[in-house]
């Protein structure tokens, strides 16, 4: 139930305190029910567009790039938990807007937004044809 409410949190917060999100529903569609692009600055949540965003190599090879470069503190050695984090997908696959939604303290949200910060380019999400900024959501497990 606990992560439940915690998913309900972090959806609120996206659509609340997050730039524009532009859902398929908001937007106009031409005459051959095609989707009009209206605003190129507009963020979108990859439930809506047609290709979404992707790390080089999937999802298995995030995790693996986070994993790799977390560096974990010694400030304390038993520290565990879940950082939940947002970010945006520009549309030349550079990541920005990173933050950390729930941090557990000890510096874990710092260093999770300096190994985010290291992230390769991903493939942009797209939409028509057209590359969209978008937004993004992780759960990174901390066990230290």
């Amino acid at each position: 139930m606990k992560n439940v409410l915690i998913l309900i949190l972090i959806s609120l917060t996206q659509t609340i305190f997050s730039q524009k999100i532009t859902r398929i529903t908001d937007l106009q569609k031409d005459k051959n029910g095609k989707i009009i692009l209206q605003d190129e600055n507009a963020i979108y949540i990859p439930i809506d567009i047609e290709i979404k965003p992707e790390f080089p190599g999937g999802r298995v090879k995030f995790n693996h790039f986070l994993d790799y470069n977390y560096k974990k503190s010694n400030k304390r050695p038993t520290i565990q938990g879940k950082l939940f984090a947002t970010f945006i997908i520009e549309r030349d696959g550079s990541l920005s807007d990173i933050n950390v939604l729930r941090d557990i303290g000890y510096g874990t949200g710092e260093e999770l937004i300096r190994v985010l910060k290291l992230s390769p380019r991903w493939k942009p999400g797209k939409q028509n044809g057209k590359t969209v900024r978008t937004m993004y959501s992780i759960v990174f497990p901390v066990q230290q």
